[in-house]
């Protein structure tokens, strides 16, 4: 059989230097377009949304006071050296309790003070049970950094026998106190010790006049009351986790210990500007 013949033409004509050069340059161009684009898009994208579940004792709070707190856009400030280094430490490694608190044995004063969200919470209702106080600003590192820890430690503890409070001793006001509360979690209530004007954060505010009675001069201060409500253990600065639990079982059992830790001191003094 025979194949067929087929004719040879010349192809298309090849494109001339120039020509090429001018479709690299447009394929650079193109290039260099597309990436400023995709990085234009990368940049514009809004951080993800941090989701929180609203703690239980600030579900009653309002719209409005939900609205504001978000205005507020609570975020721990900035910690710098020194800060949530000690809690994984032993209980060896406790702070230096400042001066002017409260003495072992004595009757803790009583208050009732209000939630973010206006419930009252009072310190005689705690009776019978063993309470630890914690004195805070939302500005203070040393609390942001303790937050976590007071979280946990709570969770692991029987709420029938044991209770923590939260007071806010810088005049915070309801929305940044709130905003604090809820980006931390945390499950025990608290509470506004104002004087003066409410300050919103990152502002710093008077000492409340209840934490002034508690002898507050840094935060955080902390006070392990007994069952009787009588100061079972008091110090201020961050501790060791190991410590707080501690001093809140020997109270529960009635074998509180004064012991005072050797380490220097580690938390904000009331008029401290954080880093």
């Amino acid at each position: 059989m025979k194949i067929p013949e087929f004719p040879l033409r010349p192809g298309r004509r090849a494109l001339t230097k120039r020509t090429r050069l001018i479709f690299a340059v447009a394929l650079v161009v193109g290039a260099a377009i597309l990436l400023a684009v995709g990085a234009l898009l990368a940049g514009s994208k809004k951080a993800p949304i941090r989701s929180v579940t609203i703690p239980l004792a600030d579900r009653a709070a309002s719209a409005q006071l939900i609205r504001v707190a978000e205005a507020v856009g609570f975020r721990p400030l900035g910690q710098g050296s020194g800060v949530g280094q000690v809690e994984g430490e032993p209980a060896s490694a406790a702070s230096t309790a400042a001066a002017g608190l409260l003495a072992v044995g004595a009757t803790a004063p009583g208050f009732t003070l209000k939630t973010p969200t206006g419930a009252p919470v009072s310190l005689a209702s705690l009776r019978g049970k063993t309470v630890l106080l914690e004195f805070f600003a939302t500005w203070c590192p040393h609390c942001v950094a303790e937050a976590p820890h007071l979280h946990d430690l709570y969770a692991s503890l029987p709420h029938d026998r044991y209770a923590f409070v939260a007071v806010d001793a810088s005049s915070g006001d309801a929305p940044s106190v709130f905003a604090y509360h809820v980006y931390f979690g945390l499950q025990f209530p608290a509470v506004i010790d104002p004087r003066g004007f409410p300050v919103t954060f990152p502002s710093h505010g008077s000492v409340g006049p209840v934490s002034k009675r508690y002898g507050v001069s840094e935060y955080p201060t902390f006070y392990v009351l007994d069952a009787r409500g009588r100061i079972a253990w008091r110090s201020s600065g961050e501790q060791p986790d190991a410590l707080l639990r501690r001093q809140l079982q020997a109270a529960a059992t009635g074998t509180a210990t004064t012991a005072a830790g050797k380490g220097s001191s580690s938390g904000c003094t009331a008029n401290c500007t954080t880093p």
